[in-house]
């Protein structure tokens, strides 16, 4: 059996956050795709779903506070599941228009199937610490928004190993170098954020996840020198796991969430494994589909929190699999995607990349908005697959095309 390959992300990963708001968040990589959208340096132009400013990210139910997920129609899931093909069975898909909130139309396929997030479940992560900062301060968004701001967060053996890229800026040469964390990079606290969702950085993730167990053991005191830190981590490995739980889970189960359909239970990194143990991941596109419903109707947590998590990930890069779809271009793609896969070379020595032929899991969560700024049409998609030796990146944006053309055409 060969090798296990796990693909979170890949170099040149999609990237998120409004790129207007790098004064305000303290997220310096803003700046430079900021200047490469006005053409004043070298970069990739974005695509024009990708412009709206942080103000222009909206909650598309927060005036609908009875909205619940719908029914089922039979008619629009039976569409949907032949756009997936002869492998629909390997397919888990959600699907909730809400063009016309007054008038939802819901499909879903195995909506109940349980799989592995895979990088889908920083998103649980991000809840987790949008909850435990609410917590903290339930009244003052603005300490809330020192506390993302002002922290600093520097990596540590939490951190390894991790061969995903995230961005640096130089800002007095203008321009980016792009390389793994090390043990000692330095940034705040909404930029590590912002690299575990939009690098999908699991050394990021990992020290995010660590800053979320301090926080929620030190309340108050947060944050605390390095010395105190071992107050926490030198605590008995039952203890350790106990808090670990109670930060990273138990927000997920106080959102009204499923904890048996959706959590994230573990460090994204060996090195935090080894620190801290955990327990298991799993979702569902269901409970995904209820967390964006949650968040879309300001109620992830609460207002400040939700809106927060949406411009968390908002596209503003590359985009990639489900939704590098071209048919998306004018949209704003909100969006999170998460693979692994594992290849049996023996049996195919083709065998790579997405296309794993002992497992080969996509997963894909987007809310898509078209065109941006005043849309037309507007849809949540929550999408996990197991398609065996076929390129799954490749597939799901296959299907992102299809059903934005079904749903355009009303049908």
């Amino acid at each position: 059996m060969a090798a296990l390959l796990a693909g979170l992300a890949v170099g040149g990963a999609a990237q998120a956050y409004p790129i207007d708001a790098a004064d305000q968040t303290g997220i310096e990589r803003l700046e430079g795709y900021r200047l490469a959208s006005q053409g004043e340096i070298a970069g990739n132009r974005l695509p024009p779903g990708a412009l709206l400013d942080r103000d222009q990210i909206q909650l598309r139910l927060a005036d609908r506070p009875g909205f619940e997920l719908p029914a089922s129609d039979p008619g629009l899931t039976r569409r949907v599941v032949d756009l997936l093909g002869a492998e629909a069975s390997r397919y888990s898909v959600s699907v909730l228009e809400i063009t016309d909130p007054d008038r939802p139309r819901y499909a879903e396929h195995n909506g109940l199937t349980k799989r592995t997030p895979g990088s889908v479940g920083k998103v649980m992560l991000a809840t987790a610490l949008l909850q435990a900062i609410a917590d903290r301060h339930p009244e003052d968004i603005e300490a809330r928004e020192r506390l993302l701001r002002e922290t600093p967060v520097t990596a540590d053996a939490f951190i390894q190993w991790d061969s995903h890229t995230v961005p640096f800026w130089d800002g007095e040469r203008k321009r980016f170098t792009r390389r793994p964390l090390r043990v000692g990079d330095t940034a705040n606290l909404w930029t590590y954020l912002d690299w575990a969702l939009s690098a999908s950085s699991n050394a990021a993730a990992s020290a995010v996840m660590k800053e979320l167990m301090l926080l929620h053991h030190f309340g108050e005191d947060y944050p605390v020198p390095v010395e105190r830190e071992a107050e926490l981590f030198d605590r008995p490995p039952a203890e350790r796991r106990d808090i670990l739980l109670e930060a990273l889970v138990d927000p997920i189960a106080r959102n009204g969430l499923d904890t048996e359909q959706l959590r994230q239970g573990a460090f994204f990194t060996s090195g935090g494994k080894a620190r801290v143990s955990g327990t298991n991941s799993l979702s569902t596109t269901r409970e995904l589909m209820r967390l964006l419903v949650k968040m879309e109707k300001g109620e992830l947590v609460d207002e400040w929190s939700s809106r927060e998590l949406k411009r968390l990930l908002y596209m503003t890069q590359r985009r990639i699999r489900y939704a590098s779809s071209p048919a998306l271009s004018e949209a704003a793609v909100y969006f999170k995607s998460g693979s692994l896969y594992k290849c049996d070379r023996e049996a195919n020595p083709d065998c790579g990349k997405y296309r794993g032929n002992v497992y080969n899991y996509m997963h894909s969560v987007a809310i898509v908005e078209h065109p941006a700024g005043d849309p037309e049409r507007v849809y949540l998609v929550t999408m996990t697959s197991n398609v065996l030796n076929v390129n799954s990146a490749v597939a799901h944006q296959t299907f992102a095309t299809r059903l934005h053309r079904l749903l355009q055409a009303g049908e």
